[in-house]
């Protein structure tokens, strides 16, 4: 099986040759990753060369255009979906509140929809505001033990009046990955549509969208190694119903749809760089010609099984403790390596010793306050949240096993 080559991923990332990050150990990924050279170097030739108005007749303008365009045909082929089934966004935030308004003009009183206290609020409160409008709003509950969805209680709440059903890809703090497939299958057996918030997994390798099942698939591309934009697939079937939400004069134009505000040039047109970065690894890795949805299914396994080699130590580390309760699985196969503890002390007062010893991490309840609510726990206290992804190296997890022997 191939393994990842560490040295050639961290030369990808200027962070790394950074002065004032040396001897500093990033464990904040599920906050935002740091950026791939290829990201960086194009946001730096935008504001150098094209920082103006783009699609107007003439050159630098032209050209300004046609990178913005190009980021999305590349996005999309990575993703396995179609080029106009893209949107950039300010943030997967304000996308789903834009979401939320183009679904409730299409939903009468009495129609319901689901969501869970499992996720990030930005994928929760936004649809549970539509209740106001006279929609129903029903919540599939964690599992107050494991933090779990349980796909028994979804069935007990899917009927011939669901119209979406929402839910995360993994969540931010259990970390468990979530049977998008299977979900999206029994949603669309009655009927529904199926909204998956990715933010807690894409960063760990873009998904193949259309064998999730997903109609909406949203994630941060600042989480994915690159600018600060929300993306989000919306397949053509789910676009055509849902209402407009741009400027009247611009209603045929497809990524005006769903982004009233309008894009931010130099950033969606930087978010080639991803798959650039991605399209290195690749080659870098692998001797074979491969599709752009096959790379970046090789690219996520091959970063899967650096992360899950990655958690192991850890993972055995916190099962040793008895002052410590790991939140999620406790087997790298069955998560993300967003790994979320509680202890004798409240998350971020743990954080700030940590970072005493070279330890970049965080603590608190990170927009899940329904979610520690659900498992029984303070949101306030919240939890220690050490995230890392394949350019983690071991040497940074030995150090973090260290300073956590040192603080606790």
């Amino acid at each position: 099986m191939t393994t990842l080559d560490l040295d050639f991923v961290r030369s990808q990332f200027p962070a790394f040759k950074e002065p004032s990050l040396e001897n500093w150990s990033f464990f904040e990924n599920a906050g935002g990753s740091y950026a791939c050279h290829q990201v960086i170097d194009r946001l730096n030739n935008y504001y150098r060369k094209t920082k103006l108005q783009p699609y107007h007749p003439f050159p630098a303008s032209e050209t300004a255009g046609q990178e913005m365009d190009q980021a999305l045909v590349n996005l999309a082929a990575y993703l396995n979906v179609s080029e106009a089934e893209i949107d950039l966004g300010p943030s997967t935030s304000q996308n789903t509140y834009v979401l939320a308004q183009a679904f409730r003009a299409t939903m009468q009183q009495g129609d319901e929809i689901i969501v869970t206290n499992q996720d990030h609020e930005a994928n929760s409160g936004v649809w549970r505001r539509l209740a106001d409008s006279g929609i129903i709003v029903r919540e599939w509950r964690v599992d107050p033990e494991s933090g779990y969805l349980n796909l028994t209680d979804l069935d007990n709440l899917l009927n011939d009046k669901t119209r979406l059903v929402t839910f995360p890809h993994c969540s931010n703090i259990i970390a468990h990955v979530n049977p998008v497939a299977e979900i999206s299958t029994r949603a669309h057996a009655v009927g529904a549509k199926v909204v998956v918030d990715g933010v807690s997994y894409a960063g760990h390798g873009f998904p193949d969208v259309t064998a999730l099942g997903a109609d909406v698939y949203l994630f941060s591309l600042y989480k994915t190694y690159g600018p600060h934009q929300g993306l989000m697939v919306i397949r053509q079937e789910t676009r055509d119903m849902l209402a407009y939400q741009g400027h009247f004069f611009n209603k045929d134009l497809a990524h005006k749809r769903f982004v009233p505000a309008g894009p931010d040039h130099a950033q969606v047109a930087a978010s080639s760089g991803i798959t650039e970065y991605f399209d290195a690894v690749h080659a870098h890795h692998f001797d074979q010609e491969a599709t752009p949805a096959k790379r970046g299914q090789d690219v996520h396994d091959l970063f899967q099984a650096q992360e899950q080699a990655l958690m192991a130590p850890l993972l055995e580390y916190i099962r040793g403790r008895n002052d410590l309760r790991l939140l999620g699985p406790d087997k790298p196969e069955e998560r993300a390596p967003t790994i979320s503890v509680v202890t004798k002390q409240d998350g971020r007062s743990v954080a700030e010793k940590l970072s005493k010893h070279g330890i970049m991490a965080a603590g608190g309840h990170f927009y899940s306050y329904r979610l520690f609510e659900g498992i029984n726990l303070a949101p306030e206290a919240g939890a220690l949240r050490v995230s890392f992804v394949h350019y983690t190296s071991p040497d940074d997890i030995q150090k973090l096993l260290k300073a956590l022997d040192q603080v606790l």
